[in-house]
């Protein structure tokens, strides 16, 4: 890897570590088997890994990437052919099913929680992929995800913002059931009609509605629900997430894989996430990843 000035958003040694394996391993399947007569690779896969997580951590568009990384066309290459053979959702599995295990858990759930965000788009997500969500007054897409007890992802689908979120969780609930058959329980909001109750049924999933207590004011955490809030707000220390800058939602759903991936990685070392709150300075942040 050439030698630069680190920025906070790099890999440590120990998150590297992590990552390294999935990422050889996808290089091999696609240029290793051509036994030395395929075209060498040109870039380090760290210093790649490096540049996409700048681009969620930042916000930045690809084509300000800085120049003491890879060409930029050359790190968004990289992140779509990631993204195509699945390689942010497996190591996000991977990951996940580490922190369930370091915190003493099963590596297979058996509760989760759904919840849906709608955000905002910016002008290069086309107008297929936006719509209008009425309760929230959102013009934008809708962003559904399904996550274990400990906040750590276990789905996430992207639609336009008009899709209802029954709608949507259904696909979602079919996906989790179907990688993770352990599901026996899931919690939602007040949100979700009849139908969805019934369809968790069939899959042998019990869906209990939690809803604020009457009278309640302000800001109040909900039981079992309060995990979900927490998510967004790590999401949200990726300003990637801040909006949907994403063409396709398959891209958007990996933004969100490798902004879990990005904030587990640093768990399982026990790295602290950088935030403007913490109050070391950049080099101290860099050194310790």
């Amino acid at each position: 890897m050439t030698e630069r000035r680190a920025y906070p958003s790099d890999l440590s040694d120990a998150r590297w570590e992590l990552i390294e394996p999935v990422l050889s391993a996808w290089r091999y399947e696609r240029h290793g088997r051509a036994l030395g007569f395929g075209r060498p690779a040109q870039h380090d896969l760290r210093e790649i890994m490096n540049a996409i997580l700048y681009v969620d951590r930042t916000g930045c568009q690809w084509a300000y990437l800085p120049h003491d990384f890879p060409p930029h066309q050359t790190v968004y290459g990289y992140f779509a052919k990631w993204q195509k053979d699945g390689i942010f959702a497996q190591l996000n599995g991977l990951l996940r099913d580490l922190v369930r295990q370091q915190e003493g858990r099963n590596a297979e759930p058996s509760a989760c929680v759904i919840d849906a965000q709608s955000v905002k788009t910016s002008t290069s997500v086309p107008a297929r992929s936006q719509g209008i969500d009425a309760g929230k007054k959102i013009v934008g897409g809708k962003r559904s995800i399904l996550i274990d007890t400990l906040g750590l992802l276990l789905a996430v689908l992207v639609t336009a913002a008009r899709v209802q979120d029954s709608t949507a969780d259904r696909e979602l609930l079919d996906q989790a059931a179907t990688n993770h058959p352990t599901l026996r329980k899931v919690w939602v909001d007040g949100g979700y009609r009849k139908h969805f109750i019934e369809h968790a049924a069939t899959l042998g999933v019990d869906l209990e509605i939690v809803q604020r207590a009457p009278g309640t004011r302000g800001f109040t955490p909900i039981p079992k629900r309060w995990a979900v809030e927490r998510m967004y707000g790590w999401l949200m220390l990726h300003r990637r997430l801040a909006r949907d800058y994403e063409t396709l939602p398959a891209r958007s759903e990996a933004m969100i894989h490798l902004a879990m991936t990005d904030l587990m990685a640093r768990r399982l070392p026990g790295e602290s996430t950088v935030s403007w709150r913490d109050p070391r300075s950049p080099n101290q942040i860099c050194s310790t990843g």
